[in-house]
């Protein structure tokens, strides 16, 4: 059976307009999330500790921001837009203790809630709206008149209109304009967290540097291995975005092909697949939540030790030569390797 995909004329904007809103924190999906609502008409406030740096931008952005507690006070449907390490703490002292019946507690993603990080009162609704993609584009698309494609899930349904909340929501911030997917949080958080480590994230970096180490322990260049383990990826990521990849394959050579369907069985095989396994059931079991937990409350020096040799590998000091000879790159370097937040690299409030 083919799933469901709700789009604008299955989703009731007043549902949402007809309340208030608070976005809790305003990195990335927050500021995004926040800013696409009020241009829907909606009536949204901002949340933040008292000396966030953020309340100076949402402020000249012309949002209201209140303290985290006050906000949900005012609020009658509540998201969650701080980190996952976070939010048991925002919870705990400021979210719960101003938890009222028939609010609706609103996520971008499930670990939290899942995983039982926090507890939950069951007099009010708990429900997910995840736009698939970062929140310079969720607001980029939503000023284009377009979307991004968007999960929604109900973990939730005290008042029975826990769907219909989280769709006017989708519908807000844009993603019913290309397409809405229903899911549950079990099923988000957990594909969610084995993307990120054995493909997206983990795989991809780890494929990409054991490459790069393999022809220069073989005596190549950097500079070769660099362009030919790295630079190039995002042409042949590009094409498989674009057209999936069987578009991929039509693009790019023969040769390259050939050695595509012959060749890359061989690297990522059946041994790989084994211990992809066995980490889905490391994160089904809630294991790597509790451990990453466990690491962040304990001032993550595992975590920090970690960033700081990844960011002295080969591959970071060629690759920073390199691009800065790539005008379209802009030039820029990012720093990494500090021991920052992660949200730092991809938050954008501006």
């Amino acid at each position: 059976m083919a799933t469901k995909i709700y789009t604008d004329k299955d989703a009731n904007l007043n549902t949402i307009k007809r309340k208030k809103l608070a976005v809790i924190g305003f990195g990335s999906q927050g500021h995004a999330h926040a800013l696409n609502l009020k241009d829907s008409g909606c009536d949204v406030v901002i949340g933040l500790y008292g000396k966030s740096k953020s309340r100076a931008v949402a402020k000249k952005l012309g949002f209201k921001v209140m303290n985290t507690a006050e906000a949900v006070k005012h609020a009658d449907v509540i998201l969650m837009a701080v980190p996952d390490t976070v939010i048991p703490s925002v919870y705990e002292k400021d979210v719960l203790p101003n938890l009222t019946k028939g609010k609706t507690l609103l996520f971008s993603h499930g670990l939290a809630v899942h995983f039982k990080l926090i507890e939950l009162p069951k007099d009010v609704d708990v429900i997910m709206v995840a736009p698939k993609g970062p929140g310079h584009t969720v607001r980029s698309q939503y000023l284009e008149k377009k979307g991004v494609p968007t999960l929604i899930a109900v973990h939730q349904d005290a008042t029975g209109k826990a769907k219909q909340t989280a769709l006017a929501w989708a519908k807000g911030i844009g993603g019913t304009r290309a397409g809405v997917f229903e899911t549950n949080f079990r099923e988000e958080t957990v594909t969610d967290l084995f993307g990120e480590q054995c493909v997206l994230c983990g795989g991809a970096s780890a494929l990409v540097k054991a490459g790069f180490e393999t022809l220069v322990e073989a005596g190549y260049s950097p500079e070769m291995a660099y362009f030919e383990c790295l630079h190039e990826l995002k042409l042949i990521v590009d094409l498989m975005n674009e057209s999936g990849i069987a578009g991929m394959r039509f693009s790019i050579s023969e040769t390259a092909e050939y050695g595509d369907v012959t060749v890359g069985p061989k690297i990522i095989n059946e041994s790989v697949k084994k211990r992809m396994k066995a980490q889905l059931k490391t994160i089904e079991s809630g294991k790597f939540a509790r451990e990453w937990v466990n690491e962040f409350n304990s001032g993550s020096k595992n975590f920090n030790r970690i960033r700081r040799e990844e960011a002295k590998h080969g591959i970071e000091k060629v690759g920073e030569k390199l691009r800065g000879m790539m005008s379209w790159l802009g030039g820029k370097k990012k720093k990494v390797g500090k021991g920052v937040s992660q949200a730092s690299y991809v938050s954008t409030s501006k």
